[in-house]
């Protein structure tokens, strides 16, 4: 689904990340995780074009991806981003924030049938009476629910979240997780995480990506990181059983 080779990201001439390669399967739950300034948002910036690359490849479904994207790219079109802070826009009712990508996408796209999509996607997030409310009107779950909403109404091939539990209380968190994973194994849509919730993470993941000092820490199964002798994998993993000392 997609990969990356020797990728190097940054701001200016400030280096984040250096020589990070891995690959996504196709359906798979992949968790980018570390401690916070680790460069975890850096990454999903600079595969999704917000902040491009400084070097290294890019390929999603083995086509190159080149920033910026040429006009003919429907790179676009076959990704969906839910942001950390949901970002809906306030003038619109939740039913428009969601049509928002096809409108944009596809400006010729009848109203009707696009209404009708994206209500069908939010009735997948329980959100389907709240269709008419404004962002100010909804709670922080379910604006998080409606975002989650607006990045499947073009059916995507991925999803990339940026911290989707920053804001919400334990149980709130909890319940999102459990919507993440019902919708992942119906749809077979593959998840592109960026996280450091231990609980989420643990809840959610398949194949876990561990940043830090720049680099790739561990790449591997959640299980194999759970195994791992990484002093670092097994704090991050272990956080009561080892002093912020250690």
């Amino acid at each position: 689904m997609l990969r990356t080779e020797h990728l190097t990201a940054g701001y200016g001439n400030r280096t984040i990340l250096e020589d990070v390669t891995f690959e996504i399967q196709n359906g798979e739950r992949f968790i980018v995780l570390g401690e916070s300034g680790c460069g975890k948002s850096t990454l999903l910036k600079a595969i999704v074009g917000l902040n491009p690359p400084i070097s290294g490849r890019i390929f999603f479904h083995d086509e190159e991806i080149i920033h910026p994207l040429p006009e003919d790219s429907d790179f676009y079109q076959k990704i969906g981003i839910l942001y950390q802070n949901s970002a809906l826009l306030n003038s619109l009712t939740l039913e428009e924030n969601v049509m928002l990508p096809i409108t944009m996408h596809y400006p010729d796209f009848p109203v009707k049938i696009a209404s009708d999509i994206a209500n069908e996607k939010l009735a997948m997030v329980n959100l389907y009476k709240d269709r008419d409310k404004y962002p100010q009107e909804l709670s922080g779950g379910m604006k998080k629910r409606g975002a989650l909403a607006r990045a499947l109404v073009l059916d995507p091939d991925i999803i990339f979240f940026d911290e989707p539990q920053a804001g919400l209380d334990p149980v709130t968190a909890r319940d999102l997780d459990a919507l993440f994973i019902k919708l992942n194994e119906q749809l077979g849509t593959t998840y592109f995480i960026v996280t450091h919730e231990l609980l989420s993470i643990k809840r959610t993941a398949q194949k876990v990506l561990m940043l830090a000092d720049k680099k790739v820490l561990f790449y591997g199964t959640f299980d194999e990181a759970m195994q791992s002798d990484i002093f670092k994998v097994k704090r991050f993993f272990n956080v009561d059983k080892y002093s912020a000392n250690q």
